[in-house]
């Protein structure tokens, strides 16, 4: 059963991406945020229970990640030991470079998903223990991860990422895509010594997936005429696509029934597309502080997101503004107001629920077990971050 969420209304004085001056965005040709969630992981664990998750709960009754994670803990800290050794230690600069975005404050989210759903489907083929090609593909799915962010802040001109300096930042443009195209090296090699096709193909394709999304952003700034499936698509290239090809390749790995395969890959999908709306949603809402980086920093550089979409199909002067490109003193401003106005930003609420709602119910094919309840939890701790 879902959450019931309403919109929480918001004090446009506090949003973040108001009262900034703007100037005429200058990288028109630029692409824009880097992929996947920014939810942060504490280091406080909480109760496993026999047969389920008991989700941590602060005082605002909110429930805590850490708590969801705590049955991979054992994994994911099998994880962060091997990473080091895994990007190896040939060139020290693209090393370091590497490491600044492994310690910027990730959650690991993404290779914990993976551990989730390998260990949820392990449980429907027998197996005791998870096997080192679930281990490992966890560990390419985290590198591929770290090597889009690298590449994106580069794209991005972004620097700042999870409230640290981002690695072209301190190394420069040249150090920084070589340091990302060293994580994809390694990771394909790697994914290559898996020996498994299907899973090649699955997690090849991925890496193409980034190319597209990037293109398929860079060549739609300030388009007003972006439908919501355009907006979709490119959020399934830049961020749900990993999530999906991710899951069906964990559960290839416990040798299920290829229709678990499949509910697993839609189950990825519609998480990574939820995610992303309420990404999305989050830099209208919250401040720099807050995310990390600067906010409303898409709206900026022209990328419109599902907000924005469904804003310009109410408020015809939204669309005077982003196709002056906010040429006049004040219009970013007022372009951040009419999108509040509009009930864009609670119409993309819904659709992370409806989305959500999807991911949840691909879940049903799996066995009662704390590994799914945390699935669930992942889910609706997602939508929570706009409750």
């Amino acid at each position: 059963m879902m959450l019931s969420l309403t919109f929480p209304s918001v004090d446009l004085s506090q949003v973040g991406c108001l009262r900034r001056l703007r100037a005429r965005p200058l990288w028109r040709s630029r692409s824009a945020r880097s992929l996947g969630a920014r939810c942060l992981v504490s280091t406080t664990q909480d109760d496993v229970r026999s047969g389920g998750v008991k989700p941590a709960v602060a005082s605002s009754g909110s429930i805590q990640v850490s708590s969801l994670l705590e049955v991979v803990s054992g994994d994911i800290k099998r994880l962060n030991e091997n990473l080091k050794a895994l990007i190896g230690a040939e060139n020290p600069v693209l090393v370091s470079a590497a490491e600044q975005i492994f310690g910027a404050g990730g959650k690991r989210l993404r290779p914990a998903l993976v551990f989730l759903v390998s260990r949820a489907t392990a449980q429907i083929s027998g197996l005791k223990e998870l096997t080192i090609q679930h281990q490992r593909l966890a560990e390419i799915i985290e590198m591929i991860h770290t090597a889009s962010l690298i590449h994106d802040d580069v794209i991005d001109d972004s620097g700042i990422r999870r409230g640290k300096e981002t690695v072209h930042q301190i190394y420069g443009t040249r150090v920084a895509v070589l340091a990302g195209d060293f994580m994809f090296a390694q990771s394909s090699w790697y994914l290559a010594n898996l020996e498994n096709i299907e899973v090649i193909k699955l997690i090849s394709q991925v890496i193409k997936d980034f190319a597209s999304g990037e293109i398929k952003q860079a060549s739609s700034l300030f388009n007003c005429d972006a439908t919501l499936e355009d907006y979709l698509l490119k959020s399934y290239y830049k961020t749900a696509s990993l999530v999906a090809a991710s899951s069906k390749s964990a559960s290839i790995f416990s040798r299920v029934d290829t229709s678990i395969g499949e509910r697993m890959y839609e189950f990825g999908k519609n998480l990574g597309l939820s995610f992303q709306v309420v990404d999305d949603i989050l830099d209208f809402t919250q401040s720099t502080e807050q995310l990390g980086k600067p906010a409303c920093s898409d709206l900026s550089k022209g990328i419109l997101t599902a907000p924005v979409i469904f804003a310009l199909e109410k408020e015809p002067t939204l669309r005077e503004i982003i196709d002056s490109e906010f040429s006049e003193d004040g219009s970013f401003d007022t372009a951040i107001e009419l999108i509040h106005q509009s009930g864009g930003l609670s119409r993309a609420h819904e659709l992370a629920k409806q989305k959500a709602e999807i991911a949840i119910k691909n879940l049903e094919c799996l066995p009662e077990s704390e590994f799914r309840n945390s699935l669930e939890g992942i889910v609706k701790y997602n939508l929570e971050r706009i409750d």
